[in-house]
């Protein structure tokens, strides 16, 4: 909630920003002494502008929601004609019906023989010309864009006709397009943000289905574990009290693992080890001398994390089909660390359970490798199965030290 609200009070400044820079814009003209930096002219650059704020907050607030997200395009661009009309004759008639001062929107340069006065040379640096109607005539100066006629001082009244049908129509359009402009802005403006607050609640969502699908798979990892380890000691107290007893001790400190460390995203590689070295010698208590047990995991402390319970379903189905009571068995398990990589086999003779003992059969590695797909996706390699009675099994993943 933090950050989304970062995130809005990061757009409104925007905004604001954007808007300062536009009204402000007749104070950075390289020219000090331009008409613009005057009350009255000021104020007729001004006017359009606010026709522009006007109609651009009432579509980005207001119609967009209402119409275009509600795909009503019929009444989106009927009441935008309307708001346009609205605006566009509001601001004729502020020049036209004189709310701005008479005597202030002349300036001496413009008498008769003044520089850019109607009798002086062209091009002076008089009052900025505002229309067809403006002291310039149809093709004046180069002012704010043409809202309407301006009212002519003392000494031009009479010197200017009526607006021509050609150049009314012309402001008509000039502005008409301006107006459609701002109205393409806000539209643009406001479905990018809506594209962008989709985007991220879909990316929100992926992510906690994710989570909760993880969560899930987890909770499968759990008490297959513990349905082995169990089975596991339950053998042996018919054979050894003793090591049943010291297995009921080891496994104490294995389900604490489980119950927290796994909780974590990721945990020391050093953690993962030590818990599988755990595990293999409580399933290692009941084998017999007939199978041989070939163990390589890294002694030292590494900075490499691993996600929790990762290679457990690997040497669960190791004990669970790699030995047999009557024939020679073996299992070997190595794990190495390869500069950023760890790689991790579990190579095992195959004795595969009957149809009267499928308990978990195929859990293990089904779920293990939708785990990999979805917390390592293109970082991983797993290659799994049986080859002249072997089963062999090979995972390797691309790990960060944090």
């Amino acid at each position: 909630m933090g950050k989304d609200k970062g995130t809005r009070n990061y757009t409104w400044l925007l905004h604001i920003a954007i808007w300062v820079v536009l009204f402000g814009m007749p104070f950075f003209s390289p020219r000090p002494g331009h008409p613009l930096h005057g009350g009255v002219d000021y104020s007729r650059f001004a006017v359009p502008l606010v026709s522009f704020f006007i109609v651009f907050y009432v579509n980005y607030f207001f119609l967009i929601k209402k119409y275009l997200y509600e795909k009503r395009l019929t009444g989106f661009i009927l009441w935008n004609i309307l708001l346009v009309a609205l605006a566009g004759l509001a601001v004729h008639l502020f020049f036209k019906n004189g709310f701005l001062p008479v005597q202030d929107s002349f300036r001496p340069g413009f008498e008769d023989g003044g520089p850019g006065g109607p009798g002086g040379p062209a091009g002076g640096t008089g009052t900025p010309d505002f229309g067809p109607g403006g002291p310039g005539g149809p093709t004046g100066g180069t002012g704010s864009p043409d809202f309407g006629p301006r009212r002519p001082g003392p000494r031009s009244i009479g010197r200017l006709g009526p607006r021509p049908w050609l150049d009314s129509m012309g402001f008509i359009s000039r502005n008409v397009i301006i107006y459609l402009g701002v109205i393409g802005l806000a539209v643009a403006v406001r479905m990018t943000e809506r594209w962008y607050r989709d985007e991220k609640k879909r990316d929100e969502m992926e992510k906690a289905a994710t989570e909760a699908e993880l969560v899930a798979l987890k909770s499968q990892v759990n008490p297959h574990f513990l349905f082995n380890t169990l089975n596991n000691i339950y053998s042996l107290i018919q054979i050894d009290q003793d090591k049943a007893q010291e297995a009921v001790h080891d496994l104490s400190g294995m389900l604490r693992y489980v119950l927290y460390d796994s909780e974590k995203p990721s945990v020391p590689l050093s953690k993962e080890t030590g818990f599988l070295k755990d595990y293999i010698k409580l399933m290692s208590m009941r084998c017999s001398s007939n199978v041989t047990l070939d163990v390589s995991l890294p002694e030292t402390d590494s900075d490499k994390h691993v996600a929790p319970l990762l290679f457990i379903p690997l040497v669960e189905n190791a004990f669970k089909h790699g030995i047999s009571t009557s024939e020679p068995s073996s299992i070997k398990i190595e794990l190495k660390e390869e500069g950023e990589y760890v790689s991790f086999l579990v190579e095992n003779t195959s004795f595969p359970k009957n149809d009267s003992d499928r308990s978990g059969s195929g859990i293990g590695v089904k779920n293990l490798q939708r785990r990999l797909d979805m917390l390592y996706p293109g970082q991983h390699s797993f290659e799994y199965g049986e080859t002249q009675g072997f089963y062999r099994s090979f995972l390797k993943i691309k790990t960060g030290n944090t």
